[in-house]
């Protein structure tokens, strides 16, 4: 003869009772709809290999700058385009935008990446 297990029997076998949830509770609120939208966005404006490169070419400049025309040799596209990566970049806001005479120069915001990362690991806030 076999035994029947009880709806509740999983529960009770883990010392829990019956329609008690065996998860612990969460240690940080999971993002709202409106921090996810802006979390997203900034990772679709990470989410180009082009301007993954073009960030990573500003890091790596001169007090982690540099200027506009010096980065589409790098990268092997003209102009406009390199302008329309850093422009995503900016208004995801990865890089700021300065300026100089006739040509713009790009620096990372330090805080930036560190801020996405800790959107999903650490303590969640309102999106900014």
């Amino acid at each position: 003869m076999t035994e029947t297990m009880s709806p509740s029997a999983p529960a009770a076998a883990a010392g829990l009772e019956a329609g008690e949830c065996c998860s612990p509770p969460a240690s940080r609120p999971p993002l709202d709809a409106e921090a996810a939208a802006t979390l997203a966005a900034r990772f679709k404006a990470l989410a180009d290999p082009n301007r993954l490169r073009l960030l990573s070419l500003v890091a790596a400049g001169e007090d982690a700058e540099a200027c506009v025309c010096d980065l589409t040799e790098p990268l092997g596209l003209g102009q406009p385009t390199v302008s329309h990566h850093l422009r995503i970049l900016v208004d995801a806001g990865f890089l700021t935008r300065e300026k100089r005479g006739v040509w713009a120069y790009y620096s990372v915001v330090p805080e930036a990446l560190a801020d996405v990362a800790a959107r999903l690991t650490g303590p969640l806030g309102s999106a900014r």
